[in-house]
């Protein structure tokens, strides 16, 4: 078996894209997208007649309801390529609006059941701000499972899974970078500062018998992805599940819920003064929080251009 086969057996493979050819040539179990992948496929010819027909099926509507019925569009179709779930972004506008994200993850929660689409299929993306979690939090009651996004710390990890949210995505490439650049050093393998921030993510909830699920997110390579195999799932762009099924290397097992006991970790219980205090504590989060909602709202901007071109 190639190392995609190979961490199939541990890991569920999801597929970071809006690419829908890339999406059916690795047969992921899940699919990922967020604004700036969707950026990106509208850009290509062969998706643009999505955009164009999400415009031209709502005209007279407000742009940001094209565009949620665009993201609706694209999750359609990849549901017809997966056995698995999507997950569709809110606006990261929204990341400090926790009833203006309820009400978005509603809102395309409809869109999707008007088009046969069960709730079950479809994971909500927030961003992993304290506002975000209390949403998710609130949609989780109502049976609308979320993803959040955005997580780069353990007090958001933290507080995801006292919130009994469905799934998180700790972002180990963009943590990587963070370190990268604050100490010019180059980090592979298990000393990489992204895969150590995951692995113990994953020790404590499997320690504590938190159900929320661990998804990897955000590769920078093959390695980080090979260190985290045993990972509840790993979302993975096409460009790396192509090297990983270019290679027949072993890949072993390095996570697992029996040696996540063993870890001496204490539990921590966090209300929203020690959220903000431990999070600001950690320098990469706060940056890297920050930084990442600018960069999906400036590409939300550029979507909303893109429709109203078309007007």
């Amino acid at each position: 078996m190639n190392q995609l086969e190979q961490l199939k057996q541990y890991t569920t493979v999801v597929a970071d894209t809006g690419d829908f050819q890339s999406i059916q040539a690795f047969t992921p179990q899940d699919a990922t997208t967020n604004p700036s992948l969707i950026l990106k496929a509208v850009q290509k010819d062969v998706y643009k007649s999505l955009l164009e027909k999400a415009v031209r099926d709502n005209e007279g509507k407000p742009t940001g309801t094209i565009i949620d019925r665009l993201l609706v569009s694209f999750g359609r179709e990849i549901l017809k390529i997966v056995p698995g779930r999507v997950s569709t972004e809110t606006d990261a506008r929204l990341s400090f609006d926790t009833q203006g994200s309820i009400d978005k993850g509603r809102e395309l929660i409809a869109l999707y059941s008007a088009a046969g689409i069960p709730r079950e299929r479809v994971l909500i993306k927030i961003a992993s701000t304290w506002e975000g979690i209390r949403a998710a939090e609130v949609l989780e009651k109502e049976g609308i499972r979320c993803n959040m996004t955005l997580l780069f710390a353990m007090p958001q990890a933290i507080a995801c899974a006292e919130a009994n949210v469905q799934l998180i995505s700790p972002f180990v490439g963009r943590i990587y970078d963070w370190y990268k650049k604050a100490t010019g050093n180059e980090y592979t393998g298990a000393d990489d500062p992204g895969v150590q921030s995951v692995k113990r993510i994953y020790s404590y909830y499997r320690k504590f018998g938190y159900k929320t699920e661990v998804m990897g997110a955000s590769f920078r390579n093959t390695s980080q992805i090979l260190e985290l195999a045993g990972c509840d799932l790993l979302t993975i762009s096409p460009e790396l599940l192509q090297k990983l099924s270019e290679s027949d290397a072993p890949v072993p097992r390095k996570l697992s819920v029996e040696s996540s006991k063993a870890d001496p970790v204490q539990k921590i219980s966090l209300d929203e003064k020690s959220f903000r205090f431990l999070l600001n504590e950690d320098a990469m989060g706060t940056e890297k929080l920050a930084e990442g909602i600018r960069q999906f709202c400036a590409d939300a901007v550029k979507l909303e251009k893109m429709v109203e071109a078309l007007r």
